[in-house]
Formats: C-alpha cells, structure tokens, sequence
C-alpha cells in the first residue's frame, strides 16, 4: 500500500502541531507495517532537501507560495497530484483547510483520510472569507472523505451529531504525548535562566495563543521569575512584532528551538502556561505533561479534554485570574508525566491510525464516501 501524507509544512524539525504529530506518528506506522510505502509530500520552502528519508518515511518537496492563505491549498492541489501520479493508494490530508480539495483527491480515484485537528476557523486572524472556506472545507472533508479522524474527544462528539451521515466514519485518535530527545544542556546558560525561576509558554506568535494574555498577568506578579516565550511567526505580522518589541531582561522570546532545547526548557521550568483561545489537542501541553513540568492551562474545550485536575485551569482571557493562579504555590500544579504517556501513546496512536488505512483499503469501516444527496437528508451539519 502507497499512503500520502499532505497537509503539513514538512518534518522533521518544522514548527507546528499538525508537523509534530506527522513527524512523531510516520515512523511509527512505518515500523508496524514496514511493507507501507508512506511519503510526505513538504512545502518546499520549509524543507532544505527536494527529497530525502525520514526514519523511513520518503519526504518529497512539492510547489508552495509562502502565503499566510495561498500555501496550503496550493502545496495540497500539487500534492494530490503527485499522489495520483505516482500511483498512491491512500492519501492523508491534515487539517480542514487543505480538506477543501477532498472531492477533487476521490474524483482522481484516490482514497483519503483526513484528520481535523481543530476549528481553526476560529482563530483571530482569519477574516470572512478564509473562515467561510475552512468552514467549507471542514464540510467537504467530513462528506467525501472515507475516514475522518479527529484528535479531541469534545471534536469528535461535535462531528458526529453536526455530520450523523458521517458519524460512522469518525473516529477519535487523539495527540500524543512524546518523550523528547536528550537536552543539550546549554538551554539554560545560553538564555541567562536559572532552574525553577521561570514561567515557559511555548506557541506560535500568533492571537488565539494569547500570549498577549500571559504577559500583562506576569507584569501583575513580582516574585523574581522570568517569562520564557518558545516559537515564532508563521508569517510577520503586526502581532508578532508587537509582542517582540516587548522583550526586556524578565520577558525572553528564545524563537524556535530544537526538540532537546524544549525538554531542557520544560524541565526546568518552574511552570508552564498555555494561554489559549484556541487550540487543537495542545501538543506542546503534551510535551510539558511528559516532562512533569507543573502546568496552568485555559479553560478551553480543547485544554479541558487533557482531564487536568479543575485547579489546572484559569478563565480564558481573564488576566486578573490568571496573575492570581500565578501566584499560587507551584504545587499545586503538578502532574504525572507517566499518565501522560500512558493516556497519549504514540505507539498505540500509530497503531490504530495504520489501523485506518488497512481498513479503507479493505472497504471496511464505512468507507462509502457522503455524497451531496446524502448531506441534504441529514441534520444539523452547518452549526
């Protein structure tokens, strides 16, 4: 079997949720079936290779704009049509905004899989028409792809009663919670921090992370800890800029980093705090959960579906709440990093994802793409 994989900017090493989970679940599912032929097909100017291997997943440049709109659907449309050139079986689209090219990906004869990670129509930055076409894309995705899965528990609930044609088709195969390589051990020293005297956040520089939020509650604090802000822009806004500009000797923006310099920075950290306004199945909550790194978290759907203790979570884009739980002892904050894997295993993600694939395959699981006559007899697919 021949799966492609779209949807993403590259692996390994490129910033973003749906990257990571790519480049922790592809060798997995390569290891268990190692007959699987899995290429990723990259947007070229995030990867440094026109080709190369992975951990045995085959990593392949296609066209892309560097486009804050453009460069997901472009890079998808050239890659289901390298897919369908070279012969592909399966393809794997991540996200609902490249989801809008679904019908086009079956009408060439290819299955499809599709794994919504999030609503990210609701994110600050898009306007009316960019939230009218991943609203769309959503749609097309959940009526015409042969699987569906979705990464939160409360998403894959608001799927199956919004699409109950599709319901069948949806499965909930959450995000996992990695083990990240060994620190470098300089993380520390290169960034002027101190064990335990620091507050981490690690996001994309972007509004619905909200780390506007974050920095106006630790300037109501003052109990000497610095606040560490991991990760950068997709693309340069005024946000982003604005936010940079705030940097002084308390307020550290590090850029990206790599997966070793987190784990030094998670494990370190006296706390870690996600912000959001929106959010898939946080990832980078995940990585602070497997490095026992104490953590306060939104009260979001999404960051409620981690199952954090109630003490765990603050009013989303309350600032005053959020000084105050900053201020509670740190201990209160703890968690199992042993849980974390347990409850996120990769391992058993990439099991039940190739677990997919060897279904569609078989024209098992209710894989009858939805078609337009089916969604006008069902209910309730636009909320």
């Amino acid at each position: 079997m021949k799966v492609a994989v779209t949807g993403l900017r590259g692996i390994p090493d490129v910033m973003g949720g749906v990257e990571t989970h790519c480049e922790e679940m592809l060798p997995r599912v390569k290891a268990i079936h190692p007959s699987l032929d899995i290429t990723v097909f990259a947007r070229a100017p995030y990867v440094k290779n026109p080709e190369y291997d992975f951990r045995g997943v085959s990593v392949v440049s296609v066209s892309s704009p560097v486009s804050v709109w453009q460069e997901a659907i472009v890079s998808t449309f050239n890659a289901i049509m390298a897919a369908r050139r070279d012969g592909m079986d399966v393809i794997h689209i991540h996200a609902i905004g490249p989801a809008l090219l679904t019908p086009m990906a079956r009408l060439l004869g290819l299955k499809v899989v599709l794994t919504h990670h999030g609503e990210d129509y609701k994110r600050a930055k898009w306007g009316r028409f960019p939230r009218f076409a991943l609203k769309t894309g959503e749609r097309f995705g959940l009526w015409f792809a042969n699987h569906v899965i979705a990464v939160s528990p409360s998403l894959t609930k608001r799927l199956q009663q919004s699409f109950p044609s599709a319901s069948s088709r949806i499965s909930y195969i959450p995000n996992g919670a990695p083990e990240l390589p060994d620190a470098p051990g300089d993380a520390l020293s290169r960034f002027s921090l101190e064990q335990g005297k620091y507050v981490l956040a690690v996001a994309r520089l972007v509004p619905e992370k909200g780390l506007h939020d974050l920095i106006t509650a630790h300037a109501q604090i003052d109990d000497g800890r610095k606040l560490v802000i991991v990760g950068g822009a997709d693309h340069a806004s005024d946000y982003s800029e604005s936010l940079l500009k705030l940097a002084n000797e308390n307020i550290i923006f590090t850029g990206l980093q790599d997966r070793g310099t987190l784990r030094e920075l998670y494990e370190n950290a006296d706390l870690f705090v996600m912000p959001s306004y929106h959010e898939g199945l946080p990832i980078a909550a995940l990585e602070a959960g497997s490095c026992s790194t104490p953590m306060l978290l939104s009260d979001i759907q999404p960051n409620l579906d981690i199952g954090l203790p109630e003490s765990d979570y603050f009013p989303v884009g309350n600032t005053g709440a959020l000084a105050e739980a900053l201020n509670q002892p740190t201990y209160l904050y703890r968690v199992d990093a042993a849980e974390f894997r347990r409850k996120f295993d990769w391992d058993q993600i990439a099991m039940q994802t190739s677990s997919v694939y060897q279904k569609i395959m078989a024209g098992q699981g209710g894989s009858k793409a939805v078609t337009m006559d089916d969604h006008t007899k069902s209910t309730g697919q636009d909320q």
